[in-house]
């Protein structure tokens, strides 16, 4: 089940995310993740992720961020990328990733705190309230 607390979305792995042995290079995982959130704030605040950092000029930046690598994920494979809010606070996001292959072995899993910014004077700011109730 998916709601503001939990998000869950299909990947395939893409050549272009491998290494020479054909399976995803540790780092990329970071660029799907990153991923992952942008799709996550498109479906719960309107005006999605294009309209909090680039026309509200909020930012999220990665403040934590702890990962652990448990088995590998081979090119053409389908695994499950998942989030789920762990804490609200006031000026921050941690949030709980994983991938989870089909035969539902965690590939990857990782803790991330992000912190809600000001773009212009890039000090923290307050979660905003619209994001905060989308979120529940």
């Amino acid at each position: 089940m998916q709601t503001a607390h939990t998000f869950r979305l299909p990947y395939k792995i893409h050549f272009s995310r491998c290494d020479p042995a054909g399976i995803i290079f540790y780092p990329q995982y970071f660029i799907l993740f990153n991923d992952l959130v942008e799709s996550w704030i498109d479906a719960i605040l309107p005006g999605g992720y294009h309209g909090l950092v680039g026309e509200r000029r909020i930012g999220m930046p990665t403040v934590h961020l702890e990962s652990d690598f448990r088995a590998i994920s081979r090119f053409g494979e389908q695994v499950w990328l998942e989030l789920e809010v762990t804490r609200l606070g006031n000026r921050s996001i941690t949030l709980a990733w994983r991938c989870v292959g089909t035969d539902d072995v965690v590939r990857m899993s990782a803790v991330q705190t992000l912190v809600t910014t000001s773009l212009d004077t890039h000090k923290s700011i307050a979660l905003p309230d619209d994001l905060r109730t989308a979120i529940g």
